[in-house]
């Protein structure tokens, strides 16, 4: 259930390390201070909430990475989950540098830790090694990098940036525009469908559709999933942005 709420450009490695030097990456939608909040459903009972959140820039091995957290709360019928996960991106490229995962669920407890080395096309998981990709995405990052997207109106994107790679690639499909009513407002939105090659949340069968705001923020507004036990609803409650001046 951990993917229930989840899923950059090519980076060079950078061998002096520097300090950050901004809290903001030129040209992104999201900045330092951002915090989502969401409601969650399943058909139309209420199953918990989740929580999105630019923390601040970090260094991670010589680069200036975005610190990101995202943590759900819910439950339904005798399913709970309560999962933690952190993310670290490079503020430039959007390549995911480092990842830790709490996953409580009703009967799956772990503690992952993954660091990511583009340069060397692989990702270390609790000290197992695994082949990955030039500019790898982990979950957590790939909703960042999708809202960096030009999206338009029946195109379909091709992304081979997942950092599992027999998992690649993900397909974005913008399948329309329109205005949709989520607890946070009403506003204009496109509406995209990201597939993956895994039976998770994302797999064709699920038939997931994400709705972005067509706007300077890109933020996710709704998501909507069909699962086995029922449709799946994620929409924004309320979101909160840093003070830019």
């Amino acid at each position: 259930m951990r993917t229930l709420l989840l899923l950059a450009v090519a980076s060079t490695f950078l061998g002096a390390p520097h300090a950050p030097t901004s809290n903001e990456a030129p040209g992104r939608s999201f900045h330092v201070g951002e915090t989502l909040t969401y409601d969650a459903k399943i058909n139309f009972l209420h199953a918990g909430g989740a929580t999105m959140r630019v923390v601040d820039v970090e260094p991670i091995r010589g680069r200036a990475a975005f610190h990101t957290t995202f943590d759900v709360d819910g439950h339904v019928l005798f399913f709970h989950v309560r999962d933690h996960s952190e993310s670290w991106f490079d503020t430039t490229s959007i390549v995911s540098l480092h990842q830790i995962q709490h996953i409580d669920e009703t009967d799956v407890h772990a503690d992952r830790v993954y660091d990511f080395y583009p340069e060397k096309k692989i990702y270390v998981r609790n000290d197992t090694v695994g082949q990955s990709v030039a500019d790898p995405l982990d979950e957590d990052t790939f909703l960042y990098y999708l809202r960096t997207i030009p999206l338009e109106v029946g195109k379909t994107y091709r992304i081979n940036r997942y950092y599992h790679l027999e998992r690649n690639p993900v397909v974005i499909t913008v399948e329309r525009k329109e205005r949709v009513s989520v607890p946070a407002g009403d506003f204009d939105a496109f509406v995209v469908q990201p597939t993956i090659k895994s039976g998770g949340l994302f797999s064709e069968k699920r038939k997931t559709e994400l709705w972005i705001a067509d706007d300077s923020t890109r933020v996710i507004l709704r998501l909507k999933s069909k699962l086995p036990i029922g449709t799946f609803y994620l929409e924004l409650k309320k979101a909160e942005f840093a003070n830019r001046s």
